[in-house]
């Protein structure tokens, strides 16, 4: 993983409300969760929601589906796995 999208994926994980969707939407797993469940579980206004979520979609941490005029949100585990192994990359490697 290169470094500028690692420190994006970082940045946007640094804002507690973001945080909190991402974990939110990590617990519903892989198919996601609804929009407006998810602004109802954590209590953010539709257009902060639409905010962070677009800020998450941006570091490609979450992806969005609709299915008629309901509109899912993601987490994107492949990419919140290579963020993990890029900062494990070299653990410890300056031990020998």
């Amino acid at each position: 993983m290169d470094i500028e999208i690692a420190a994006k994926a970082l940045k946007e994980l640094g804002h507690p409300i973001r945080l909190s969707i991402y974990k939110r939407l990590v617990k519903a797993g892989q198919p996601g969760m609804a929009v407006g469940k998810l602004q109802e579980e954590l209590k953010i206004p539709n257009s902060t929601l639409s905010h962070h979520i677009a800020s998450l979609a941006s570091a490609q941490l979450l992806s969005q589906t609709r299915d008629g005029r309901t509109l899912y949100c993601q987490a994107e585990y492949e990419h919140f796995e290579a963020l993990i192994e890029f900062l494990q990359a070299e653990c410890c490697a300056d031990e020998m």
